[in-house]
């Protein structure tokens, strides 16, 4: 079995600065982590190498720095990792992110198994996932709360999605791309061992001209269909406290009914 898991670098902060002659961020600004959502991924790929035997691949695209992240996904037990880095590759929107990244998945075929988390905290589009299965016309299994079963002898792979009314169940042919939720498994902490061990594994460094047959005008900011056109900071809110004193318990809870009520609350 090959697994090959999409990670993303994101802002370790609430707090990020915009440039302000594309919107896009400034990522040096800030310090980095493994978008959360993606560690799900890495845990459930582990599991099934664990599980079934085979190689997981950890594959990012970023900037040089990324590979902190890259490191501390093969800390975890991956075994192969892959960083698209170059500069035709920066401002990408969700839409040649997964162009990039198929050309790459291809590069690093045979596999049975692309997984990504539901979505990244900077962007919350969660189109990555779904785009990649499309540009490399793979079915894909979105918001897979739990895999039932994988049979590699029949090429199969069966999982449960969470809906809105419930839970499906999907049975799909391999390849097969998973988005997963955080409610399938719990991702592992590195040991020092491990920690130690990632250090000496190459990380391999690929810019456009390692992929093959990629469309120059499809990468980038400028091969990327979607602008952000302009970024506003909503306008703080103006807050009023209001204390509610009484000489006992149920004074001040009689008080606070009172204000829920005149503010139709309840």
């Amino acid at each position: 079995m090959h697994a090959i898991v999409c990670i993303k670098s994101v802002p370790d902060t609430t707090t990020v600065q915009i440039n302000p002659e594309n919107n896009t961020l400034r990522r040096e600004q800030v310090g980095s982590i493994i978008n959360p959502f993606d560690l799900y991924a890495i845990e459930e790929a582990l599991r099934l190498k664990e599980a079934h035997g085979g190689t997981v691949t950890v594959l990012s695209m970023g900037p040089p720095q990324a590979e902190k992240e890259l490191r501390e996904a093969l800390a975890m037990g991956c075994d192969v990792a892959v960083l698209l880095s170059a500069r035709e590759f920066a401002g990408a929107d969700t839409w040649v992110t997964a162009y990039t990244l198929a050309l790459a998945i291809r590069q690093l075929a045979p596999f049975d198994l692309v997984l990504c988390g539901r979505q990244a905290i900077d962007g919350d589009t969660g189109q990555v996932g779904p785009g990649i299965a499309a540009q490399l016309g793979i079915v894909q299994a979105t918001y897979v709360s739990k895999i039932r079963d994988l049979d590699t002898a029949a090429g199969t792979i069966t999982v449960e999605r969470m809906l809105e009314e419930g839970t499906e169940v999907v049975l799909s042919p391999l390849p097969t791309m998973l988005t997963v939720l955080k409610d399938i498994n719990q991702p592992r902490f590195p040991t020092p061992r491990s920690l130690r061990r990632a250090q000496h594994i190459e990380i391999e460094t690929w810019g456009a001209d390692r992929l093959a047959g990629v469309d120059a005008a499809r990468l980038g900011l400028d091969g990327s269909p979607t602008r952000v056109k302009r970024i506003d900071t909503p306008p703080e809110r103006a807050v009023e406290l209001q204390v509610l004193n009484g000489d006992s318990t149920t004074e001040r809870v009689g008080k606070l009914v009172n204000v829920l009520s005149e503010l139709k609350f309840i």
